[in-house]
C-alpha cells in the first residue's frame, strides 16, 4: 500500500459514515458578524439547541428509570437512583408492568412452584404460633423442669418459626429485587437474613483482618468478635477500616451506619479510644478518650448513629476531641467501639464524666467490666502528623505540636562477631592485588575510589 492510500483511507471512511457531519461552503455571513448585528441566523438556533440537549422526560427524572446522563440532575434534586443502571434500563422497557407479571412462561411457573411451597411453609407457621400459645398459657409447675425448661422450649420454638419466616420468602424474586435495590423493611427476619449474608461475605472478613493486623487484641481488649455491620464516614465520605484520615478531616465527628441483624431495640455505648498516645515519661504508650456516649437507642430499622447530633445529658459523657499525632510518632490507632448494655438498664452520664472526664489513662476493658458491658461493633481509622494537623491542635488548644519525636538508637547487646568468608581470610598486605576487584574489604576499598591508580 501507497502512502497516499493509507493516509487517504481513514478520510474516506469517515466520510463514508451517514451520521457524519459536514460543514457545505455558503455565502452567509460568518458568526462574527452575525453576533456583531445582533440578529443570530437558524443556524446558530440550532446549534445552541443541539448544545444544551434534550429536555428530560418524567420517566428520566424518575429513581426507578433514570438513565445514567441524568443521575446528576436526579441528585441534586435530593433524590438518589434505585438499583443499577441495568436494571434501570430494563424498567424502561417493561413500563409499568409490575416485576412479578413478567410475561414469561418459565418464570411464572416457577413462581407457582414457589408460592405452592411458601404455603406450606406459612401453614406450619400457624401451626407452631398456635403451639406457643399454649405453651404460654400452661402452668410451669405443670411441665417438668418448671420455669426453666418452659423457657428453654419457648425459645427453641421461636427461633424455629423465625427459621421457617425465612425460608418462606428467601426463594421469593420480588423480596429479593427489594433487598437489592435497597427497599428492604429490616424488622422482617428475611432482610435481615439477606443482610447478615451479605455482611458475613466481604466486610466481617475484613473488619476482622484488621483486628489482627492492628493488634487490637489484646492491646485494647483481651476478646473482640464483631457481630454488627458498622461503616465509618466522615463528611459524606466513607472510610474503609484502616485507612489514614487527614487531620482536618477527622476533626469533626463522624457518622457511623450500623446494621444489626436481630429483631428488637436495645440500648448501647459508643467510645472512639486512641490507644498509641505517647508517654516520654515511661517510654512507652498509654490511651485516650476521644469520644464516649452511653444510652443510645439501636435497632434493625434506626441504623443511623452521627456522632455530632448525641447532645443530651443523659447520653453524651465525654465530647468529641479531634484526631492528632505529634510529628515524628508512628500512626495512631483509633478504634469505634459499640457495646451493648444489659436489657432495660440505663448508665449514670453524670457518673460517666465524673470518671473519664480527664481521657488520658482510659481503660475499655475496665469501662466494660465494671457496667457490664458486651462489645458487639468495631471499626477504626488511623491518624499521622500531617500539613493540617498543628492547624487543628491549635483551634482546639491542644498543647504539643511543637513537638517532635525522634527514634532513640537501640544498641545491640550480642557480642560481636569476627568477619568471616573468602574475603575476610584475603583483607591482608599480602592480597593487595585483589582490592580492586572487590567492594567488601576492609579498610581500602575501590567501592568508594579509595584505591588509588598507580
Amino acid at each position: 500500500m501507497s502512502r497516499c492510500q493509507a493516509v487517504a483511507r481513514p478520510l474516506a471512511r469517515r466520510l463514508a459514515q451517514p451520521h457524519c457531519l459536514m460543514r457545505t461552503f455558503t455565502s452567509s455571513a460568518s458568526r462574527t458578524a452575525e453576533v456583531q448585528d445582533g440578529t443570530p441566523s437558524t443556524t446558530s438556533t440550532s446549534a445552541s439547541a443541539s448544545t444544551t440537549g434534550p429536555e428530560p422526560s418524567p420517566l428520566d427524572l424518575d429513581p426507578n428509570t433514570v438513565l445514567p446522563q441524568f443521575e446528576s440532575q436526579l441528585i441534586k434534586a435530593g433524590q438518589m437512583p434505585i438499583g443499577s443502571r441495568r436494571r434501570r434500563v430494563a424498567m424502561r422497557t417493561t413500563g409499568d408492568l409490575p416485576f412479578e407479571h413478567l410475561p414469561y412462561q418459565a418464570f411464572q411457573e416457577a413462581r407457582k412452584i414457589l408460592a405452592a411451597d411458601r404455603e406450606q411453609k406459612l401453614a406450619e407457621i400457624r401451626k407452631q404460633v398456635e403451639r406457643i400459645a399454649q405453651l404460654e398459657a400452661q402452668d410451669p409447675n405443670s411441665i417438668s423442669g418448671g420455669q426453666a425448661m418452659k423457657d428453654t422450649k419457648l425459645g427453641s420454638m421461636r427461633r424455629y418459626v423465625n427459621k421457617l419466616q425465612i425460608l418462606a420468602d428467601i426463594n421469593d424474586p420480588v423480596v429479593k429485587k427489594r433487598f437489592e435495590d435497597g427497599l428492604g423493611d429490616m424488622d422482617r427476619p428475611i432482610y435481615r437474613h439477606y443482610a447478615h449474608r451479605k455482611w458475613r461475605s466481604y466486610n466481617e472478613l475484613l473488619i476482622n483482618q484488621r483486628i489482627k493486623q492492628f493488634s487490637i487484641v489484646p492491646d485494647v481488649l483481651p476478646k473482640l468478635v464483631p457481630s454488627a455491620d458498622v461503616q465509618l464516614f466522615f463528611r459524606r465520605l466513607k472510610v474503609p477500616a484502616g485507612n489514614v484520615v487527614d487531620s482536618a478531616v477527622s476533626a469533626h465527628p463522624p457518622r457511623l451506619r450500623v446494621q444489626v441483624f436481630d429483631k428488637g431495640e436495645r440500648l448501647v455505648s459508643i467510645v472512639v479510644l486512641d490507644a498509641d498516645v505517647p508517654d516520654v515519661e515511661k517510654n512507652g504508650f498509654t490511651k485516650r478518650c476521644h469520644f464516649l456516649a452511653a444510652n443510645i437507642p439501636l435497632g434493625p430499622t434506626t441504623s443511623s448513629l452521627p456522632l455530632g447530633l448525641i447532645r443530651k445529658d443523659d447520653q453524651l459523657a465525654v465530647p468529641w476531641l479531634p484526631a492528632f499525632c505529634q510529628k515524628g510518632a508512628p500512626y495512631h490507632r483509633l478504634g469505634i467501639f459499640l457495646l451493648e448494655q444489659k436489657p432495660g438498664e440505663r448508665l449514670d452520664a453524670d457518673k460517666l464524666r465524673e470518671l473519664y472526664a480527664g481521657r488520658d489513662g482510659f481503660s475499655l476493658k475496665s469501662f466494660r467490666d465494671k457496667f457490664g458491658l458486651r462489645p458487639f461493633g468495631f471499626n477504626m481509622f488511623r491518624s499521622v502528623w500531617d500539613e493540617n494537623t498543628a492547624a487543628v491542635m491549635a483551634r482546639h488548644q491542644l498543647p504539643g505540636a511543637d513537638v517532635e519525636f525522634r527514634p532513640t538508637r537501640v544498641y545491640t547487646m550480642k557480642t560481636p562477631k569476627k568477619a568471616r568468608g573468602w574475603e575476610a581470610k584475603r583483607q591482608g598486605p599480602k592480597y593487595r592485588f585483589l582490592w580492586k576487584y572487590t567492594k567488601r574489604i576492609k579498610g581500602l576499598s575501590n567501592a568508594r575510589g579509595w584505591t588509588k591508580r598507580r
